[in-house]
């Protein structure tokens, strides 16, 4: 499928910033199912600065520098996109087992393994936990087919957990989400990369959007997409499949993929720093994605 996607991200600051740095990951990045065909990041107040490089992941990463004094920032990144399905989705029931995805995960010296072993370490905001193993090792067993058992995973996330957007914030630790069982897409993926990491297979952060439709027989809204989060995980021999826990479903065509590493922290679709701006700028985000063909 073709898309275009246009993300518009607006800070309103209560006083004025003498100039800022930033950092952008709003550029859908190039992967096995997708291509981005073409992108565009504007900025206002114009940039004194702009570049583009690939960060630590692979990620398109823009950097902005504005020097004049300013209360309003927007960044409006525009892209078309073309997506396909995932290689495997049909045959979860034909890959590797889980017992033999766990011996290659730490025998096997392959290139492509050894890369993998890094998403199996704690990162800044996932801490691998006994409760986290314990929540999910029954789905596990050792001559299951691992794409079928993180599937299993995706769908008890789905079924045992609430989709509340005003229960967390980016801040919500991972053991809150886990009591409260309630939470939002980056919730669901950040839980189940933690708890297949506590079982020892790697598994990174995806960050995106989804193509939503809107009831039959209305027009859909402008702005009325988001952005969204799902998970990968790694087969040895196979590759990297991606989950979609907040959907219960394997990662289609619909989701467009714009950056991945270990957790939001990697991803954050914009940081930086700012001189003056006072405290809490009010954030305004609006998302479009919009099928071509």
């Amino acid at each position: 499928m073709l898309y275009r996607i246009r993300h518009t991200t607006e800070y309103v600051y209560h006083s004025r910033v003498s100039h800022c740095y930033n950092m952008a990951h709003v550029t859908p990045r190039d992967t096995l199912r997708q291509q981005c065909l073409s992108t565009r990041v504007d900025v206002l107040p114009g940039a004194a600065f702009t570049s583009n490089r690939s960060d630590y992941f692979g990620n398109n990463a823009y950097h902005f520098e504005i020097q004049k004094p300013h209360k309003k920032l927007v960044i409006t990144s525009t892209s078309e996109v073309r997506t396909g399905v995932q290689k495997a989705a049909p045959d979860l029931e034909f890959g590797i087992s889980c017992r033999d995805a766990l011996e290659a995960m730490s025998s096997s010296r392959t290139p492509e393994v050894l890369l993998a072993r890094e998403f199996l370490l704690d990162s800044p905001m996932l801490k691998s936990s006994q409760i986290l193993q314990e929540f999910a090792a029954n789905l596990f067993e050792d001559d299951k087919p691992l794409l079928t058992a993180v599937m299993a995973l995706t769908s008890k996330i789905y079924q045992e957990f609430e989709y509340s957007p005003a229960s967390t914030t980016i801040a919500t630790p991972l053991q809150e989400v886990l009591d409260s069982r309630r939470g939002v897409c980056q919730d669901f993926a950040h839980l189940q990369i933690a708890i297949l990491r506590s079982l020892g297979f790697a598994a990174r952060y995806v960050s995106g959007y989804l193509e939503t439709l809107p009831p039959p027989g209305q027009e859909k809204m402008v702005g009325a997409d988001a952005t969204h989060a799902w998970l990968a995980v790694y087969a040895p021999g196979e590759g990297w499949f991606e989950y979609d826990p907040t959907n219960n479903c394997m990662a289609h065509e619909q989701h467009i993929v714009t950056a991945w590493g270990r957790d939001f922290y990697d991803v954050t679709p914009v940081c930086g720093v700012i001189y003056g701006g006072g405290s809490n700028p009010v954030l305004r985000v609006a998302v479009d994605v919009t099928r071509l063909t």
